[in-house]
């Protein structure tokens, strides 16, 4: 479902704990549905599996005793959704799995794979003074 596109934004600090990660992709939902896109449409689909797993790594990975994690969702282009999860550990950046095949009786490490499969691209940036931001971009669907 296409919607009229202007620059759309949310962001929300979440604490760094699995409920913070599960709400982080509820919230997702939520405010896509609130610009146009259905809960059940192939974006925020998408862009539930996403969120979940940058927030996952952001608690599992990210995570320093008394700080928060970001997410943000940007609509600012007419066919990208960006979604942000910044965390406060930029000394863990996620590493990409090039050409190689995850241990199939791991209980982890394929998340990162469905990102790269569900985007356009992602990556990360730093986030000063010492965090991380990792980012994807989901097409408009």
């Amino acid at each position: 479902m296409k919607s009229q596109i202007s620059t759309r934004q949310f962001t929300q600090l979440l604490s760094a704990t699995p409920r913070g990660a599960r709400l982080a992709r509820l919230l997702a939902v939520q405010q896509l549905s609130a610009w146009g896109w259905p809960p059940t449409c192939p974006l925020s689909e998408s862009a539930a599996l996403v969120v979940a797993e940058l927030s996952a790594n952001a608690v599992t990975h990210g995570r320093m005793r008394g700080r928060c994690f970001r997410l943000a969702l940007t609509v600012d282009t007419p066919d990208t959704l960006r979604v942000e999860v910044a965390d406060p550990r930029g000394d863990h950046a996620p590493l990409a799995h090039t050409g190689t095949t995850p241990d199939p009786f791991a209980e982890s490490g394929r998340g990162l794979l469905l990102v790269d499969a569900l985007a356009v691209r992602w990556g990360t940036e730093p986030r000063p003074p010492s965090g991380k931001t990792v980012w994807a971009c989901l097409p408009l669907l």
